[in-house]
């Protein structure tokens, strides 16, 4: 049962994070409301929970704001998402609320964002592939279903470009059940234009459903977006049983507002400033790609970071090459050379390649609680 509880006040705020005393009984990802005397009501969401010290991220901008004349609404939910068949053909912004002036997406369904962990009895080896349409993937490093497939791109590169191409050529052979869900982190304004204006009126808008987090949006609906879309995929995969492929760009923003929080709690960094905890945090996104034993479906990932200096040994890459399986690796050379798309094939490759594309597989010997994971 839901409980909501107000406290009148916090003890500090320190750019977007709100510092509540006495919160017995929050749980992580709750979420908040902020009144404020005078001004519109704010929304946050619990990054740190516990009895002493509830750490609040406030998702909207928190100039004027006073702690101590704040009220803080604790409301007992945590976030969910809707889904469902009518939101393809949608093009939302990173907390799922409409930008197509259509009206908000009642969904068949709510799915929590933070998503259920996978059951690993349960998981099946990838064995299919997805057809992208480009012929450096298709035929060297092919993206198998149920794979995540990172692109490793660089400043100045097209990965985007890359992106919205695999949008529109992607195709599961042999059925109609496919589906892709874009997810835009830390995107400008003139890419959310080209994304929409490149896909509206197309046939391939009626599969694709786009979450757009732009660079003017408040930095925590970075984290929230690719946790929106997957919530979305997961709902079409594995209660539709859907063939989805999820791209998104550019998980170095969602790593970097990672970083800004860290900073902000005053967190003893890692490698280059980076909290301890990304690994964990990127394979709580990571490993929600699968095939699942008993559902029809399943959920791909093409994730596409930028290198910051072309450097395939950063924390963002590194860490992401040790969840993922592969890598499509761009050339800055081979662009200046007029290459498109400039794919280096000697880094790049994709190790379930060869797992017996076509070949279905069998789930694992064991036993499973069928309500305790997906």
């Amino acid at each position: 049962m839901r409980v909501t509880r107000t406290h009148p006040g916090a003890r500090a705020l320190a750019g977007a994070l709100l510092y509540v005393e006495h919160t017995k009984g929050v749980v992580f990802g709750e979420e908040v409301v902020i009144h404020a005397p005078g001004q519109p009501d704010r929304r946050g969401q619990v990054i740190e929970a516990g009895d002493a010290i509830t750490v609040v991220q406030v998702l909207e901008d928190t100039f004027g704001l006073s702690p101590a004349r704040a009220e803080i609404v604790l409301t007992g939910n945590t976030a969910h998402a809707p889904v469902g068949r009518e939101l393809l053909g949608r093009t939302l912004n990173g907390v799922g609320q409409p930008i197509d002036d259509l009206p908000a997406p009642v969904g068949g369904a709510l799915r929590p964002v933070y998503g259920r962990p996978m059951n690993p009895w349960r998981r099946v080896p990838p064995s299919d592939f997805i057809e992208t349409g480009i012929s450096a993937i298709d035929g060297l490093d092919t993206l198998v279903r149920g794979q995540k497939l990172p692109v490793f791109s660089g400043a100045g590169l097209p990965a985007l470009e890359l992106a919205a191409q695999i949008i529109d050529g992607a195709r599961v052979a042999g059925t109609e059940s496919f589906a892709v869900v874009f997810a835009g982190i830390g995107i400008t304004a003139r890419e959310t234009r080209s994304f929409v204006e490149r896909f509206r009126g197309s046939p391939v808008l009626a599969r694709t459903v786009l979450y757009l987090n732009e660079t003017r949006d408040p930095t925590i609906e970075q984290l929230l977006a690719p946790r929106y879309a997957l919530a979305q995929a997961e709902h079409l995969a594995f209660d539709h049983g859907m063939h989805v492929l999820v791209v998104m760009a550019d998980l170095s923003h969602y790593c970097e507002t990672l970083r800004q929080i860290a900073a902000a709690r005053e967190e003893v960094p890692g490698r280059r400033g980076y909290p301890g905890y990304m690994y964990t945090d990127l394979a709580s996104l990571f490993e929600r790609a699968g095939v699942l034993h008993d559902r029809g479906g399943s959920l791909t990932q093409l994730p596409i970071l930028s290198m910051p200096d072309d450097d395939i040994t950063h924390p963002i890459p590194d860490l992401t090459g040790y969840i993922t399986e592969g890598q499509i690796v761009l050339s800055r050379t081979l662009h200046g050379q007029g290459i498109y798309p400039p794919i280096d094939v000697l880094p790049s490759l994709s190790r379930l390649m060869n797992a017996g594309i076509g070949v279905g597989k069998t789930a694992p010997v064991g036993k499973y609680h069928k309500d305790a994971l997906l």
